[in-house]
């Protein structure tokens, strides 16, 4: 993983009156990208993002990205995009319990987040991908989501609509298009959906009537009694490892490892903007954010793999309240590059 170079914008307050300086604004991190910065909302780190040396952020990329990302052409009878199963409206995830693809196919897993991604490596719920640029292309040649016969026939589709080619110039520099530039700028557009500035991003930064008691409570609880925080780490919420919660029979990282102990394993998703991406778990079995507590409460479900850190919590109804409210206190704006769907595509 490559660590991008920090800088620091620091907002500096004049009273009025007396010309004092008053409290210095919290500080807004910024990812250098090439010539592109990127400014990241209030609580998330610019050294833990990850950007190949191979395709730099730029505006024109992240625009292109913005319309790939929302177009349905690009799919077997023109009925879905990235934007289906990554629904701009709900948390940039799929309301459903497993995501429907090309002719009302079902999927057998829930679709996660696309926000914040900016912070992995490695992609998909059992980290296949190396990175958002191999994820990107996954779902197009997926028989059960874009169910595209090759990757030559999207670019065939993006090449029928001319309109596309001046934005790929500005994109790359000259106008050809390749199954690898639609996956980086894809990929580029969804590293700039960030989610902070948060309520607990507000409260960390000093202003203390930014979380409820009860949702101070819960932090609390995160961070001792309910044993949340060794997993859920750091600023993301995240260790981006892979655990097994005795969830279903998905063997989930196997399928990538091949080694017994991968299991049912998946990734650790954000917390970040949580309460916006129901239902929960690789296969959406859990349908609220307290289904969630109460199954860790218990210690997962009983498996031969299950995840060592695994064990009943002996939380309170009130506490698991309390943990219920702190998850809400996670939930800011997501940002950057106008995550709204465009109004009209290239034709």
């Amino acid at each position: 993983m490559k660590t991008l170079s920090v800088s620091l914008a620091l907002a500096l307050t004049l009273g009025a009156a007396g010309m004092v300086a008053a409290e210095p604004a919290p500080k807004a991190e910024v990812v250098k990208s090439g010539d592109y910065e990127l400014v990241l909302p209030l609580g998330l780190q610019a050294d833990a993002a990850y950007v190949p040396e191979n395709n730099p952020l730029s505006a024109e990329k992240i625009a292109l990205g913005r319309l790939l990302f929302f177009d349905q052409r690009l799919s077997r009878d023109g009925t879905i995009a990235c934007a289906s199963c990554h629904n701009p409206y709900h948390g940039f995830a799929d309301p459903d319990r497993t995501s429907t693809g090309v002719g009302l196919q079902r999927g057998t897993r829930n679709s996660p987040t696309a926000v914040n991604r900016l912070f992995s490596a490695e992609q998909f719920l059992d980290g296949r991908a190396a990175d958002l640029e191999e994820q990107s292309k996954g779902p197009f040649v997926n028989p059960v989501e874009m169910a595209m016969a090759s990757h030559d026939d999207v670019v065939k589709e993006v090449v029928r609509r001319p309109g596309y080619k001046p934005l790929f110039e500005g994109a790359f520099g000259d106008g050809e298009i390749t199954m690898e530039r639609i996956a980086q700028a894809i990929a580029s557009y969804e590293r700039t959906l960030l989610a902070g500035n948060a309520p607990y991003d507000r409260y960390r930064a000093g202003d203390k009537g930014a979380m409820s008691a009860q949702q101070v409570r819960g932090l609390e609880l995160f961070e001792g009694k309910a044993n949340c925080a060794t997993c859920h780490v750091s600023f993301n919420f995240t260790d981006e490892m892979y655990h097994n919660l005795g969830v279903g029979a998905d063997p989930g990282r196997f399928g990538v490892t091949k080694r017994d102990a991968d299991r049912g394993r998946f990734k650790t998703p954000t917390l970040r903007n949580v309460t916006r991406t129901a239902p929960y778990m690789h296969d959406g079995s859990e349908a609220t954010l307290r289904d969630v507590m109460l199954l860790y409460n218990r210690g997962g479900n009983a498996n031969p793999n299950l995840d060592a850190k695994m064990k009943p919590l002996g939380l309170s109804d009130d506490e698991i309240d309390a943990m219920v409210a702190f998850m809400h206190a996670l939930t800011g704006p997501v940002t950057n590059a106008a995550p709204v769907p465009p109004t009209s595509l290239p034709r």
